[in-house]
């Protein structure tokens, strides 16, 4: 790509109506705009990340055996009235047709899979099984103001699992438990997984995933030897007291943010909807159901407030836009374009390359590159033209070393 013509551009200042660092550097650096409190557009080096996060995301659900789904936002009302979340959830939003039909968006989606499982799920032989999506959600929040970290419109990936007992679930969700952590690790983020309250999920715990920062909502209680943590609501032990878990460390306090969650739900969502199977003994049974969410736009927020530093995003290279950022950097004897051109070219047949060819001044070109937080920059110059060097430069450490170019074309850098 041709940051000539990249559709987006940098802005230098952050917008006055945003307070979170994840919104600041994510609309400065062009990767999403704002449409409203709460509700952001995906720009073309957003969409990158965003791809990268859910191809992470569908790799892990795939090992464990998830089946990927793509299920409606606009919600039959009938669905959820007979769950009872039409008047218990006050984050839905209701919508009337002008045939005086009323429909819901999506806030979750277990007043669909639901009834979808329940015409393919007759027998214990088709059990367990787990099927999930990733796409957008929707919620009427009073407080949409962390930018993509809690929004009226967001996206999410939930799988729902069925199963023939309590037993089965609790096996099944030590395995999505791992591979949850797995998505996070890949992402560059250090999760820890709590244990809190089922809220109108469920009455029953729920799991939720916690990645220490200043920016997150909840106050947990975390163990540094470990990845228990709790949320201080529900907790039994104080700060200071030994880690029920490993019992190595004192729990410390902090404040976190959820990235993903994972509800028992029972029998609750089957029983609505009369929603049996045929168990070894020809008997009715109501499945028991759990719920698995990660909340992506969430996930991309979370990454920007936890490793960005004072100039700018710093993307793990797991998710970032793209592997390089070629810097060519031209002084007034040498053409423009030339050896970086060449270079870009090359480069471009294996890797991902966001390649700097404007006319601008070199101090422009490196503060847009430490903004938009490519991990890896590759800076061409007239320094390096007799000996065909080129020089690499880490987003993160701020480390530069010297290499051929041939180097750099087989990674070996």
């Amino acid at each position: 790509m041709l940051q000539s013509q990249l559709f987006t551009k940098t802005r230098r200042e952050a917008p006055k109506d945003e307070i979170t660092k994840n919104a600041e550097l994510l609309v400065r650096g062009g990767y999403i705009h704002k449409e409203m409190a709460g509700v952001y557009s995906l720009l073309p080096l957003g969409i990158r990340v965003m791809k990268k996060i859910e191809d992470i995301i569908r790799d892990e659900m795939n090992k464990i055996g998830g089946q990927e789904i793509r299920m409606a936002t606009l919600h039959p009302s009938d669905n959820w009235k007979k769950t009872g979340g039409w008047d218990a959830v006050d984050v839905l939003f209701k919508l009337q047709s002008r045939t005086d039909k009323e429909y819901a968006l999506g806030q979750s989606e277990e007043e669909i899979v639901t009834p979808i499982a329940q015409e393919y799920v007759t027998s214990y032989k088709d059990l367990p099984v787990a099927i999930y999506q990733i796409g957008q959600k929707y919620r009427d929040e009073l407080r949409a103001k962390s930018g993509i970290m809690r929004g009226r419109e967001f996206g999410m990936k939930d799988m729902y699992s069925f199963h023939e007992s309590q037993e089965d679930f609790e096996r099944f969700y030590e395995i999505a438990k791992q591979a949850y952590f797995q998505v996070f690790k890949r992402a560059g983020l250090d999760a820890k997984v709590t244990e809190a309250s089922g809220g109108s999920f469920s009455e029953k715990l729920s799991y939720e995933f916690m990645v220490l920062t200043d920016a997150g909502e909840d106050n947990i209680l975390y163990c540094e030897s470990c990845t228990h943590c709790a949320n201080v609501d529900v907790s039994k032990v104080l700060e200071g007291g030994d880690c029920p878990k490993c019992g190595k460390s004192k729990l410390k306090a902090a404040r976190a943010a959820e990235v993903g969650n994972v509800f028992d739900l029972g029998e609750k969502y089957p029983k609505s909807f009369e929603f049996t199977y045929k168990n070894k003994n020809g008997e009715s049974k109501y499945p028991i159901v759990g719920c698995y969410g990660i909340g992506t736009t969430r996930l991309m927020g979370t990454v920007v407030e936890v490793l960005a530093d004072e100039k700018g995003i710093v993307w793990p290279e797991t998710i970032s836009p793209f592997k390089y950022h070629l810097i060519e950097i031209a002084s007034g004897k040498e053409s423009k374009g030339g050896r970086a051109e060449g270079i870009y070219e090359k480069l471009s047949e294996n890797y991902e390359v966001l390649y700097d060819d404007r006319d601008m001044r070199a101090g422009e070109k490196f503060a847009d590159a430490e903004l938009i937080g490519i991990p890896t920059q590759v800076i061409v110059s007239e320094r390096g033209e007799k000996d065909g060097t080129v020089e690499i430069k880490n987003r993160k450490t701020g480390e530069s070393k010297v290499v051929t170019e041939e180097d750099l074309f087989t990674s070996n850098i």
